[in-house]
């Protein structure tokens, strides 16, 4: 199907982004990330949430996030790139302590993110998020016929950052380090979610799209046969900012148009009920 409207900046970005990512596989270029498979399944928020709780179902799996009233909850995208980064480097050093670069600059770079100062900038987006998401607590809970599984964690035992706002190029004296939870640490470790980094950083504007690419290369590791999901399960599991499913519907067709240019090798078909995944190859394969 083609189109006569004309592509913006943005669009041909993502184009040129997935021709990149098409043209080499994700371990040639050293780009293989993960996630953490209990933060694929159910996500974080995607605006600002009033409160210091936050709850997303996906079916029988539910997931809760509870954060000091003073700081409050994680949300947005940068919550989502400090996961992959902490997740792939916990993989990489098999460590629970996580080196955040010589400087805030070269943190910044590795996440994707534009050194700017202001309110609204991105030096002040990062050091609010990070703390927001590594104080906070989460609870993961399975009720299925029989079973009810529940567990719940913080995320990190310390917080280190020693970055100079003013001069984030600045070597730090004491290098940055998060030091995750041992429990975090293991769920980490023990089962990620194999991911292309490129992706992340092609659809870094939008939370949804992050989760949604996540989230099909995740079902496409184990998908083997043709899956039907209504859109009232899709919303539950990534729309908790909408309160009509219509208004869902129309965004995450938007965000999936963006992944699939970036995994277009994910087949999904769309229907008046909801989305029909085939079984396809994950974006990225098994690497351990």
């Amino acid at each position: 199907m083609t189109s006569s409207k004309k592509l913006t900046f943005a669009d041909e970005t993502l184009i040129n982004a997935g021709l990149a990512i098409s043209s080499e596989d994700a371990a040639t270029a050293g780009a293989v990330g993960f996630m953490a498979r209990a933060l694929v399944q159910a996500t974080l928020p995607h605006k600002k949430v009033e409160g210091n709780e936050f709850t997303r179902t996906n079916g029988s799996y539910t997931l809760s996030i509870m954060a000091p009233s003073k700081i409050g909850l994680p949300y947005g995208t940068i919550p989502r790139l400090l996961l992959a980064y902490v997740t792939r480097e916990a993989v990489r050093t098999n460590s629970r302590v996580i080196e955040l670069g010589e400087s805030m600059a070269a943190f910044m770079r590795q996440l994707g993110l534009i050194r700017a100062g202001g309110p609204r900038g991105d030096i002040t987006r990062l050091k609010d998020q990070t703390r927001r998401l590594f104080t906070s607590t989460v609870s993961l809970t399975y009720e299925g016929p029989g079973r009810m599984t529940d567990m719940g964690f913080r995320l990190a035992d310390r917080i280190d950052m020693w970055w100079h706002a003013q001069d984030p190029e600045q070597d730090d004296q004491w290098h940055s380090t998060i030091t995750l939870t041992e429990p975090f640490f293991r769920e980490v470790v023990e089962g990620p979610v194999p991911i292309d980094m490129r992706a992340l950083t092609a659809l870094k504007r939008s939370p949804m799209a992050l989760d949604t690419y996540i989230w099909l290369t995740y079902r496409y590791s184990y998908l083997t046969r043709p899956t039907a999901i209504p859109w009232s399960t899709l919303a539950a599991q990534f729309g908790a900012d909408y309160s009509r499913e219509r208004d869902f519907k129309a965004a995450f067709k938007d965000e999936l148009h963006k992944v699939l240019t970036v995994y277009p090798d994910a087949q999904v078909e769309e229907s008046s009920s909801g989305l029909v995944l085939k079984p396809s190859p994950p974006h990225v394969g098994k690497v351990r």
